[in-house]
């Protein structure tokens, strides 16, 4: 798969340069930069600047373009085996998934289970850029139907917790726990909420119909791991 921008590709350079298949540049780099993809022993080819947006869809490569390893997707017996996941239901938008994906990584969360019928490989790539990379390193994976992956959990004994405006604001969290968000425009749907744990809630102090589901994992992960203290 494709990666672009100077930022993610330097990201991998440091983390993992094994997965870098070969580079394409668009512009002259400074030489320090120049010097590490050099190392590499990687392909390094000279493409003009239609053929680097033809590879980036149409978005801001900088001038650096990268074609990586993606990273396969685990079954859901593998992510079973993990001690938190998050799982995305109907989350569709490629910047609110790349930050739930760094914020997950940088929390250390096992793995996220993403509810969708598909995902694409342009979705996959824009992920991946907008993680900042750490979606190269968080284990994950793609399933269809939410109430298998609901009976899934129950049956390997994942508390599961539910985000809603309408919920408590702490609970008791088990050793093995999953964390359902829906997408900010329709959330989860009162039948799943029916089949889950709990429901946690972040209360506002002004008004406000909801957060960025993003910004919401972030403080909902921190708030069940500080539960389990």
């Amino acid at each position: 798969m494709i990666i672009y921008g100077k930022q993610p590709i330097l990201y991998i350079l440091h983390t993992n340069a094994s997965c870098i298949e070969e580079i394409y540049l668009a512009k002259e780099l400074p030489k320090d930069i120049f010097k590490q993809l050099a190392r590499l022993d990687k392909p390094i080819k000279r493409v003009d600047m239609k053929k680097a947006q033809a590879l980036a869809h149409g978005g801001n490569h900088q001038g650096i373009l990268a074609s990586i390893i993606p990273p396969s997707p685990l079954s859901l017996n593998d992510l079973k085996s993990k001690d938190s996941l998050l799982v995305l239901y109907n989350v569709t938008d490629v910047g609110n998934i790349g930050s739930i994906f760094r914020t997950a990584y940088a929390l250390g969360v096992g793995g996220v289970v993403i509810c969708l019928s598909n995902l694409s490989q342009k979705a996959i790539e824009s992920i991946a850029r907008l993680s900042s990379g750490a979606f190269l390193h968080m284990p994950y994976g793609v399933f269809p139907h939410i109430f298998d992956i609901i009976n899934e959990l129950k049956n390997a004994d994942f508390m599961l917790i539910g985000a809603d405006m309408q919920g408590q604001e702490s609970c008791n969290v088990k050793k093995k726990w999953a964390l359902f968000l829906g997408s900010e425009s329709e959330g989860l749907s009162a039948r799943l909420k029916h089949k889950l744990d709990t429901i946690l809630s972040i209360k506002m102090e002004h008004h406000f119909d909801s957060l960025n589901v993003a910004v919401a994992t972030g403080i909902l992960i921190d708030r069940i791991k500080n539960a389990r203290k």
